[in-house]
């Protein structure tokens, strides 16, 4: 059984993480076009793992914890976010 001590807070401090990563076993993955990111921070907000930071001019993301759910995706106003197949050495864009 887990305890509070198994668990750690997450990056924006509201979601408790396993202190083990869960990105190992996800069949897609996002990836970001900065050209496109306005550091809006709806990817950030909508992320159930926390897997987003701000960065200076951009968002910069954790794959560690991402489970490839792709809501990041779906909420990216500036449709900044696609997700790619994992493992493929040329990466094809999985649809929206």
């Amino acid at each position: 059984m887990l305890t509070e001590g198994d668990l750690r807070k997450g990056p924006n401090l509201a979601t408790p993480l396993l202190s083990t990563t869960t990105g190992s076993w996800r069949l897609v993955r996002p990836v970001l076009n900065p050209e496109r990111c306005n550091n809006c921070l709806t990817c950030w907000l909508f992320c159930p793992e926390g897997c987003f930071t701000r960065g200076e001019r951009i968002v910069s993301l954790n794959l560690d914890f991402c489970k490839g759910c792709g809501i990041c995706v779906a909420e990216c106003p500036r449709e900044a976010l696609a997700l790619v197949e994992e493992g493929s050495n040329d990466a094809r864009v999985s649809q929206r």
